[in-house]
């Protein structure tokens, strides 16, 4: 199956995607990395993988639609299968989600439907004083952070935590549910009953 990556920042979701696929029983290749940031370190993972890469940053492209546009014609163009949200800071278009609809896979840290629709879910579970958080892997659709979910993996809140720690924990779950989420993709296991995802045990 072939896989877009979008990424705004470290890229830390795309490098562990990257050292899955590294593996021939993997089911995915990533063939394109699209980024809205300009120099941002995802790029770089990118380049190392010898990923080719989309760059349509705020600097050469400040309106959204443009710059989702140029991004779209570019997954579109590679004959992409899944798109992957790895860390994409923005909203997709309506036409974006039109276009990949039901092929597209969001990563969020919290367990949704908790803490969603924003960039701060890691503050806000401190700012509330759960006891325990985590992170969601779910199908994109026009209601944002709202799609079926397909993974989602628990952590702790210990009592000296601040977001950094809180965060660096939860990224390792994310990690590893990711590609997860992307092999039962790629092997046509996900199931999806309006509201609901099934994912069926690998044979």
């Amino acid at each position: 199956m072939r896989i877009a990556v979008l990424v705004s920042g470290g890229g830390t979701n795309l490098q562990a995607l990257l050292d899955a696929a590294r593996d021939p029983a993997f089911p995915a290749q990533i063939v394109l990395v699209g980024c809205n940031r300009a120099g941002a370190l995802a790029l770089t993972r990118a380049e190392s993988a010898g990923v080719p890469v989309c760059l349509a940053d705020r600097e050469s492209y400040p309106r959204r639609v443009p710059r989702q546009q140029r991004l779209l014609r570019a997954v579109q163009c590679a004959g992409v299968d899944l798109v992957v949200l790895a860390g994409f800071d923005e909203v997709l278009l309506p036409e974006f989600v039109a276009a990949f609809g039901g092929r597209l896979l969001n990563t969020h840290p919290s367990l949704l439907p908790a803490f969603g629709a924003t960039l701060h879910a890691v503050a806000q579970a401190l700012e509330h004083g759960v006891k325990v958080t985590g992170c969601t892997v779910h199908l994109v659709t026009d209601d944002l952070d709202n799609g079926p979910i397909l993974f989602q993996r628990c952590v702790e809140v210990r009592e000296n935590d601040d977001v950094e720690s809180l965060h660096a924990r939860i990224r390792q779950q994310e990690h590893q549910v990711l590609c997860e989420a992307v092999r039962a993709f790629a092997e046509g296991r996900v199931r999806v009953e309006g509201r609901r995802a099934r994912v069926l045990a690998s044979s």
